[in-house]
């Protein structure tokens, strides 16, 4: 991934450095587990773990040679272990063994990390839902005023999403978290069962039950799936953003910094960008998602045409999504709501939000359906056309029949407050920890 879409954290995490590091501690673990059962001499495992690691340098250039990155890595590997541990390095395995254990190391790391800024990002929606909870606005359904509704609620459907994401996640972190070293084959000819054991135990990994050569790619076609959902998720939210930003809705808008730009011609603009790129970017995820579900089928089960994509996809998405989630979550903590704006948008609708409460009321009263539609929607036609409030004209209509106090309450924000608050009940108990 670019660097402009990099933070620290994740790049730490997929750097070449990292990975060679990770393939070391591999092979120094299964070395511990031969000499346990006698097979290794003592003192071969130390000395692989001490010797300096080969950079991702050294690695390339040896590779021009060997046309094989693991074997440049092992051949540079033995050759600073010393001549005695020398013979001994990535005995009785296979590349896979390394590549997908560490691989295993890599994502879970990476996973974790996706999870505390999801985690974030979750409380962030939690807090704002609860601020704004009786932030009145106008619902809208296909771009049309629908009902009232608060910013509240809104932010609320949010949390929820966010959580469900976060379930995923933790899913697709422990189906990633797996090594295995049993071979080119998987079936343990060459290195028993005890030393995959100990390596995947040491590293915290669970051990993938029946391999061919390769942990089986499911496990990362549910990781790339699961981080396209949750981008999915932001990207909706982002979206709604932008609608809300838009000149004649301006209920919302990013923070706009001092000295900030919103257009290199118009000094008068300020775009909702974050959002926008929160959407661009979700599609990059989509995109992995499906190399992810390419890579599931192999050769009889194991080759390397998933290699070469994972090399791309999985450090790509990680990073996109940690980058999504981290501005993701500054951008809906510094989100400016502009209260005042929603009242008057809603104000601005002559009262027809609040059609249906009218026609459930005369209903109430004793009318059928269809006559009840027909008259409330007789007024609300002349109301969309400016005549007067909804209001107003049903007050004036005798066929209407409702007394003040029953047709005022028909037009109450205080009543979308009292039904919604099973809302906020669920909200409170939503576990963000």
């Amino acid at each position: 991934m670019i660097e402009r879409y990099t933070l620290p954290e994740m790049g730490a995490i997929w750097s070449e450095q990292r990975k060679l590091e990770t393939w070391q501690r591999v092979e120094a673990l299964a070395l511990e587990a031969w000499e346990q059962l006698g097979d290794v001499p003592e003192g071969t495992a130390a000395a692989v773990a001490e010797a300096v690691c080969p950079t991702a340098e050294e690695v390339a250039e040896r590779e021009r040679t060997t046309n094989h990155d693991m074997a440049a890595f092992v051949d540079l590997l033995g050759e600073r272990s010393g001549e005695d541990a020398a013979a001994w390095v990535h005995y009785g395995l296979t590349s896979s063994d390394v590549l997908d254990t560490a691989g295993g190391v890599v994502l879970r790391d990476s996973a974790d990390l996706l999870l505390d800024a999801l985690t974030r990002l979750l409380e962030t929606v939690r807090d704002k839902a609860r601020q704004h909870r009786d932030t009145f606005m106008v619902g809208r359904t296909h771009g049309i005023w629908a009902e009232p509704t608060s910013f509240g609620i809104k932010l609320a459907g949010w949390a929820f999403e966010l959580a469900r994401d976060r379930a995923r996640l933790g899913r697709a972190r422990d189906a990633v978290a797996v090594g295995k070293l049993s071979g080119a084959v998987g079936t343990y000819a060459h290195v028993p069962p005890l030393v995959e054991a100990h390596v995947c135990n040491a590293l915290g990994l669970s051990i993938e039950p029946a391999s061919t050569q390769v942990t089986a790619r499911d496990r990362h076609a549910e990781y790339l799936a699961t981080m396209a959902i949750v981008g999915a998720s932001i990207e909706r939210m982002a979206t709604e953003i932008r609608h809300l930003q838009r000149s004649e809705v301006g209920e919302v808008r990013e923070a706009f910094a001092k000295g900030q730009k919103g257009s290199s011609a118009m000094p008068h603009k300020r775009n909702p960008i974050l959002s926008e790129r929160m959407t661009g970017m979700a599609r990059l995820l989509r995109g992995y998602a499906q190399v992810g579900l390419e890579n599931v089928a192999l050769w009889h089960e194991r080759d390397i045409s998933h290699s070469s994509a994972e090399r791309v996809v999985l450090p790509d998405a990680s990073i996109v999504l940690h980058y999504m989630l981290v501005k993701f979550g500054d951008l809906v903590a510094d989100l400016v709501v502009d209260a005042e704006r929603m009242r008057s948008n809603l104000e601005a609708t002559q009262g027809l939000v609040f059609s249906q409460g009218v026609l459930l009321a005369l209903i109430e009263e004793g009318m059928t359906r269809a006559e009840a539609y027909r008259i409330v929607q007789r007024h609300a036609m002349s109301a969309w056309e400016g005549e007067r409030s909804l209001r107003e004209l049903l007050a004036d209509d005798p066929e209407v029949g409702l007394d003040q106090d029953r047709l005022a309450a028909c037009f109450s924000l205080e009543r979308v407050a009292d039904t919604a608050a099973v809302v906020f009940e669920r909200l409170a108990e939503l576990d963000v920890s």
